[in-house]
């Protein structure tokens, strides 16, 4: 009796703990990927990105963005044994000339886009002609639409682009304050 080829690794289901951008985490059930993005009030234009190494039992700051008032916005990539250089997050993300979306380029050359899909981001190869998503944002769900959460929000990441995940963490940072920034817009100017 010959098998099939072997069934491909599910994909990783980033929890997210809060609807916030600023103050939240995403972490896995068994908590192996764990990242906690703080905003904390005495720094509040600086985000920064931890993440936690479930087997060193560190905690590593890999990423921040700079938010400053009537600035562009910036981002640095950190090493645990460094800082990195600060870059404008629109050099970070190529925009899209047309909606929320954007495109960047993994150290391996490698390019991602961001785009909505039913107004939500999904993460795409740029390079695939099928545009699959390899990173796909779920919102969450309630009972009945009002009351408690039944179902958290979560990116789910495909075990092809985990290799970049602190860039795909931080991307969905800044693509998701640029969507919602453009919505707080658009409801500004029917008013």
């Amino acid at each position: 009796m010959s098998r099939g080829a072997p069934k491909p690794p599910p994909p990783r289901k980033l929890t997210f703990a809060t609807n916030s951008v600023r103050n939240t985490t995403f972490a896995e059930e068994n908590n192996k990927f764990y990242y906690e993005i703080v905003t904390r009030f005495w720094h509040p234009h600086l985000t920064k990105i931890n993440k936690y190494d479930y087997e060193a039992r560190v905690v590593n700051c890999v990423a921040e963005i700079e938010d400053l008032p009537k600035r562009d916005v910036k981002v640095r990539f950190n090493t645990p044994d460094a800082e990195g250089e600060w870059m404008r997050a629109c050099d970070f993300i190529k925009n899209d000339s047309f909606g929320v979306g954007g495109t960047f380029t993994q150290e391996d050359g490698t390019e991602y886009r961001w785009k909505t899909h039913n107004r939500l981001l999904q993460l795409v190869n740029a390079d695939d002609e099928d545009k699959v998503p390899v990173a796909e944002y779920h919102p969450h769900k309630r009972h009945f639409g009002v009351w408690r959460m039944s179902q958290r929000a979560f990116l789910e990441v495909k075990p092809e682009a985990c290799d970049a995940l602190d860039k795909i963490i931080v991307s969905y940072l800044l693509m998701e304050r640029r969507r919602r920034q453009a919505k707080l817009k658009v409801k500004l100017e029917t008013n």
